[in-house]
């Protein structure tokens, strides 16, 4: 059996970010900053290390940081940072704005590793990737050469080093893999579909709320898919039904699933992403989904607190977009709070929530 080879990794966060207007590894995903998902990613691979380009931003990360010594050079004093401070032969290097690496095409690029090159790098039918690559030590002298002479351009690193250049369109990997994100209108497409819960125990008006969003989303050019838990394992689409309201509102995808079964007539178990990810993968997938309940969830939550079902705030507040109620005041909770029929002003809180 081939020995797993342990590699360092290296998370280039060192640019201005000026076409996104903040920090791009700060900015979110699926409720995750893009620095988080990376840590995550590459937290496997051995040590972890960031280049920045202002001391403190990252000291809540747990990992390593390094700083440029020449400024104003760009990515390559980067990559030389992080190579001279790693502790293994060779460094997966990638950008902070590439939310979408995994730990799987890290491994395969790995897999590659052998005595005839000294840098490994993604390229597609369009593109090189020199920000998606694992590089060697051996390849320090020779960029401190080339820093030296001025020559910043990261081609100039592959083309004075031996560089294997791995196909994608010779992978499973989809090109998403190797995207970056450097603008809004990037990080909304790479987002979709915004998926949030309305949340709130029973008969507390999640439907009528949901019925009433899907109508704002559809205003606004959006189309909307939604997904509801059964706690009773009664699943059914009869008229009347919660899923036959959703599907009248306009919603273009509608599943119902509960702990033995889900509304595609498939009798097995599942959960709310299982089902998620069937809604993204077909043609037509929605731009929104909507969970209506699970309010011990992770995700982002509109939720309703209506005094005569409950009146105290049951989700965790760190998971809240606002609260909806005929009973809260805004003072007792750290996040907006609209009234039962604010429906405009909700949907507009959840737009802003997730800059739509």
């Amino acid at each position: 059996m081939k020995e797993e080879r342990r590699i360092s990794a290296g998370i280039l966060s060192g640019g201005e970010s000026s076409r996104m207007g903040q920090d791009k590894a700060l900015v979110r995903i699926d409720n995750e900053r893009i620095i988080d998902r990376l840590k995550r990613e590459l937290g496997g691979l051995g040590e972890v290390i960031i280049s920045a380009g202002q001391k403190n931003t990252y000291d809540d990360m747990g990992l390593p940081v390094v700083y440029d010594e020449n400024a104003g050079i760009g990515p390559i004093e980067g990559i030389r940072q992080v190579i001279a401070a790693a502790t293994e032969d060779y460094v997966f290097i990638c950008a902070a704005d590439m939310p979408f690496i995994t730990r799987e095409l890290i491994d395969y690029m790995a897999g590659y590793i052998c005595s005839d090159y000294d840098c490994y790098v993604i390229a597609d039918d369009e593109h090189i990737h020199p920000l998606c690559g694992i590089y060697s030590k051996k390849v320090l002298p020779v960029i401190e050469e080339l820093i030296s002479e001025g020559r910043y351009r990261l081609r100039e690193i592959l083309n004075r080093v031996r560089t294997k250049y791995i196909s994608l369109e010779h992978t499973d990997f989809d090109r998403k893999t190797v995207k970056n994100i450097n603008t809004r209108a990037e990080l909304r497409e790479a987002a979709k579909p915004l998926v949030f819960c309305v949340s709130g125990y029973s008969n507390s008006g999640k439907t009528g709320l949901i019925e009433k969003l899907i109508n704002e989303f559809i205003k606004d050019g959006l189309s909307v898919g939604v997904i509801k838990h059964d706690g009773h394992d009664t699943i059914s689409d009869v008229p009347g039904s919660d899923s036959e309201r959703v599907r009248k509102a306009g919603a273009t995808a509608v599943a119902v699933f509960s702990d033995t079964g889900y509304l595609m007539y498939n009798r097995e178990r599942t959960d709310a992403g299982r089902l998620l990810a069937v809604m993204e993968s077909v043609a037509a997938a929605p731009d929104v989904v909507i969970i209506e309940g699970m309010k011990s969830s992770a995700y982002p939550k509109v939720e309703i607190v209506r005094e005569e079902i409950c009146s105290e705030s049951v989700c965790e507040p760190s998971s809240l977009i606002c609260i909806a109620t005929d009973c809260i005041s805004p003072k007792s909770v750290c996040c907006p709070v609209y009234g039962l029929t604010d429906v405009r002003e909700i949907f507009l809180c959840i737009k802003d929530y997730f800059d739509i």
